[in-house]
């Protein structure tokens, strides 16, 4: 299984292609064909969604340490 990190930069790295190519074909350093336009589009979404998957991951992995932690402390108070 991947790390919630690792899933979460995919996708930073996947959004901004999605928004690289669309600006390198609007300033005409690269060709406007279907297939980059695709690419771009999908790119785009696939990284949004890996984003959100990767900060939702990660937040549950933090509510559970944090959890454990407090779980720990009061456990040595009542001692």
């Amino acid at each position: 299984m991947m790390n919630s990190r690792r899933i979460l930069w995919i996708g930073f790295i996947l959004v901004l292609l999605g928004f690289l190519l669309p600006f390198l074909m609007v300033i005409r350093l690269i060709p406007s064909t279907f297939f980059i336009n695709f690419f771009a589009f999908g790119s785009s979404i696939a990284g949004l969604y890996l984003g959100i998957i990767g900060a939702s991951g990660l937040y549950v992995e933090r509510r559970h340490k944090n959890r454990w932690m407090n779980e720990d402390w009061i456990n040595s108070k009542r001692d």
